[in-house]
């Protein structure tokens, strides 16, 4: 066409004159070429190339120098075929002609126009029948054909699930959204396609198979097996110029069980050698009908033609519109050739919606009312373009508005219904584009797993060759898509994932780990080693466990128990980062260097069973232990200073190492799992009573208290009590204690006899002013004694006689005043002194004069 000064081509579908005009435009330009159909129109004003769908071209021709017909063998199609055959028969070029089509029209060709030149140019490539196959193994760029949406769906679904996705392609998309699909396939973002028998006319695509789902279909009024040539039409998509293709079946389609669709032999051969039967015959339908009333238009499109290559076309749909409607009272008013001529063209409004004769008729019906008073107005338009206007919604939705959109595009292209024609026509596109868009995006949301598809093209190459990026916030990517995420060297499959694809996420990021954990365990022990923190006995990053610790009996070299995912590092980073962690571990347990040189006198032989014993006493209660448990009288009293020497506090009530009472080693013992009490982390002086107490502290009432204040407040009750003693050195049955100390420290009064009373101190009330008299309250008293073998913390002896041991206590306080001696009644002579138990063995040796142990 372009070596000619003018021309026209029909299509047969609206996206195929698209892409043809594009091609023209970009050759003669675009003030040159226009585009034609019956939803679209631009018609520059001095164009000379005309690009149409077969319906909307001049059917002699236009008079241009060269004029062509594609798909000329759909002049056989009942539905279309009348057209097809009027434009072969009538559309002429004045400088050259050319019908383009399947060989099987050449009989009828040579007997219609015995003048015309037939010019055959062979396939290059050849096509091969290649069997059955589960919809699971379909190679690569290959394209599945079924025969109702409900079928296409089905397998698109299945393809997503098995191999990332499929674009989708049907009649009843608009030709943009087609075109987005196609675009989809031929990009290679998906390497399949689902598509019904429209596959096989104006889609060029880069095919190597086609899959037949099914050898049927419903084709309007029955059901039927598709021919030799309909076969090969759609089975032609595959291979492209000299690059071969093959065919075939899919198995699978209806349940495991079901038998799939077979060709048979004659057919095989008629598909692979290019055999077909010619057509017989073309249907026909008169194409200048007279206008003289309603009946004798029917009359003459339901004549018969005169030629045998022609059959009367069945009654198509723009027909049977008119003689449905030809029957309504309305109808009687319809008279005169212009009136009649214009009922004819609102009844050959194309049924974009398929919604059979009875719905459009009465669409016709109201849009007939509006047009056969004139024009129908601006705003009707506007407001019903206005109403479809509308992205959301399902697929189905979406489809019935495009449909909807194009019914009024192509009301709008009518050069006499529309006021605002130009105005209208382009919202109407607009609508549909956006519509388009949106169908293209739900399908390829449904339908097309872009992860998925990536993966199963990379999943068979080498795993180091996988294109995955590991993102600043530690998500892992395969061109864009996301398949997990790294919490610390551990790989998390992305949660959104569906079931069915988690496996084959983690195959992918198990394949490429080993590379990225490396780069991550680099930059980990040159900069990110500050991110590590202890718990639970582990070291942690970023919330997941790289390594287990196992701390050994003397505190000095800690050992690693690598986590799982990064024992996976190949051999030098896993040695490396091991390496750096303990290090760092090393250097973060230094605070414990009081309870290793702890560990290190108990294995020294030199240092005596006892005091041995008592360090590893100390030891298991990490750096504290009561007198009660401590076994002191065990201990000569000549290894005191020895251990005294390492840190060791023997206090009142607790023997303790001071060192290890800081908030570093504490926490430290808390983190490595050494210590699982609960944790002060601050070791603060004073904190409300717990159930459980945090180590290093001890009960005073309502209140605990950390014991080496606990310890520091009794020192203070007992030089106390040294400095009232009298002259004979002997200790005071009562004294004056200040209690400003442990108020500092944050015990409340109450809780302060608590605590003292923990250690053997009583507190007497003074007497209140007597009534009228004036000055200061007299101070409480306190009085001490040890307790005795068997006696509780409160005083009780044993478990019996609760208010007999308080009695007792009572009567001790009165022995001293009669006898003058504390300590009780008077030992018989030359009996050795009683020896006192419990908290309080071996305290008579910390209370010498001026002096608390």
């Amino acid at each position: 066409m372009c070596g000619h000064s003018s021309g026209m081509i029909g299509f047969p579908l609206r996206l195929l004159a698209r892409e043809v005009y594009d091609r023209v435009c970009a050759i003669k330009g675009e003030k040159a070429v226009a585009l034609i159909t019956g939803e679209e129109r631009i018609e520059p004003e001095n164009a000379r190339y005309f690009c149409c769908t077969v319906e909307a071209m001049d059917r002699l021709g236009g008079g241009h120098a060269f004029v062509a017909l594609d798909e000329a063998q759909l002049s056989a199609d009942p539905e279309r075929g009348h057209i097809f055959t009027d434009r072969l028969l009538n559309a002429r070029g004045r400088e050259e002609t050319m019908l383009l089509g399947s060989a099987t029209l050449e009989p009828l060709v040579r007997n219609l126009m015995p003048e015309a030149e037939l010019v055959e140019r062979p396939r290059f490539s050849t096509l091969r029948h290649a069997g059955s196959t589960k919809l699971s193994r379909l190679p690569p760029r290959s394209a599945v054909v079924a025969f109702s949406s409900e079928q296409v769906y089905a397998v698109a679904e299945a393809l997503r699930r098995f191999r990332g996705g499929a674009a989708v392609v049907m009649g009843a998309l608009s030709p943009e959204t087609r075109n987005k699909q196609v675009e989809l396939f031929q990009n290679g973002e998906v390497d399949y396609i689902v598509a019904t028998d429209a596959i096989g006319m104006g889609l060029n695509l880069d095919l190597n198979h086609v899959a037949f789902g099914a050898l049927s279909k419903f084709d309007g009024r029955r059901k039927r097996r598709l021919t030799p040539a309909e076969m090969a039409q759609i089975a032609g998509r595959a291979g492209r110029h000299q690059r071969d293709g093959t065919f075939g079946t899919v198995s699978g389609m209806r349940g495991g069980s079901a038998q799939p669709p077979e060709f048979t032999e004659e057919e095989i051969y008629a598909i692979e050698e290019h055999r077909f039967a010619p057509l017989t015959h073309l249907f026909w339908r008169e194409a200048e009908p007279r206008f003289d009333s309603l009946p004798v238009l029917i009359a003459d499109l339901e004549r018969s033609p005169d030629q045998p290559e022609l059959r009367a076309a069945p009654e198509a749909i723009d027909l049977a519109v008119l003689k449905r409607l030809a029957e309504e009272p309305f109808a009687q008013d319809i008279r005169g050739a212009g009136k009649v001529r214009r009922f004819w063209e609102v009844c050959s409004l194309p049924d974009f919606r398929s919604i059979g004769v009875e719905s459009h008729a009465r669409f016709v019906a109201r849009l007939w009312q509006d047009l056969q008073k004139g024009y129908i107005g601006a705003d009707f338009v506007a407001a019903r373009i206005a109403e479809l206007d509308r992205v959301q919604g399902d697929i189905d939705t979406l489809q019935g508005r495009i449909a909807a959109i194009r019914s009024w595009a192509y009301i709008c292209q009518r050069p006499d219904w529309v006021l605002a024609r130009d105005e209208m026509a382009a919202r109407a596109r607009g609508v549909e584009a956006k519509l388009s868009d949106a169908l293209h995006a739900r399908l390829t949301e449904r339908f097309v797993n872009r992860r998925t598809a990536i993966l199963m093209k990379s999943l068979g190459q080498d795993g180091s060759a996988l294109p995955v990026t590991l993102e600043d916030d530690g998500a892992l990517t395969v061109e864009g898509e996301s398949i997990g995420r790294l919490e610390g060297f551990r790989f998390v499959v992305d949660p959104q994932a569906a079931h069915s694809d988690r496996k084959m996420l983690l195959a992918a990021g198990e394949k490429a780990l080993p590379g990225i954990l490396s780069k991550r365990a680099e930059w980990l022990l040159s900069g990110g080693l500050d991110e590590l923190e202890l718990a639970n006995g582990a070291i942690n990053w970023r919330g997941s466990r790289l390594a287990t610790i196992e701390m050994p009996d003397d505190f000095a070299k800690p050992r690693l128990v690598l986590a799982r995912e990064v024992s996976i590092l190949p051999e030098a980073p896993r040695k490396a980062l091991e390496a750096g962690l303990l290090a760092w571990l090393e250097a973060k347990i230094e605070p414990l260097a009081p309870l290793r040189q702890l560990a290190e006198a108990a294995r020294d032989p030199s240092a005596g069973s006892e005091a041995r014993a008592l360090l590893h006493t100390l030891i298991d209660g990490h750096g504290v232990v009561s007198r009660e448990n401590a076994g002191l009288q065990h201990l000569p009293k000549e290894l005191r200073p020895y251990l005294r020497k390492l840190g060791v506090v023997f206090g009142a009530l607790d023997i303790f190492a001071h060192a290890l009472l800081k908030p570093a080693p504490r926490q430290l013992l808390h983190a490595l799992g050494i210590d699982q009490r609960p944790l002060q982390d601050a070791m603060l002086p004073v904190i409300a009573e717990q159930k459980r107490l945090p180590a290093g502290y001890r009960p005073a009432g309502s209140q605990a208290i950390r014991v080496d204040l606990a310890e520091k407040i009794l020192r203070a009750a007992f030089e106390a009590r040294a400095k009232k003693q009298g002259p004979d050195k002997k200790p005071p049955q009562r004294f004056h204690l200040d209690i400003a100390l442990p108020i500092s420290i944050g015990l409340e009064e109450a809780n302060i006899a608590r605590l003292l009373g923990a250690a053997g101190f009583r507190q007497f009330k003074a007497k209140p002013l007597a009534e009228g008299a004036f000055g200061p309250e007299a101070p409480d008293s306190w009085g001490w004694r040890p307790r005795q073998a068997g006696e509780r913390r409160d005083g009780r002896k044993g478990h019996k006689g609760t208010q007999k041991g308080q009695n007792d206590r009572g009567r001790g306080a009165k022995r001293h005043d009669k006898r003058g001696k504390p300590g009780g009644p008077q030992r018989a002579a030359g009996k050795p002194p009683r020896k006192t138990g419990g908290a309080f063995d071996g305290l008579a040796d910390l209370l010498g004069p001026g002096r608390i142990g």
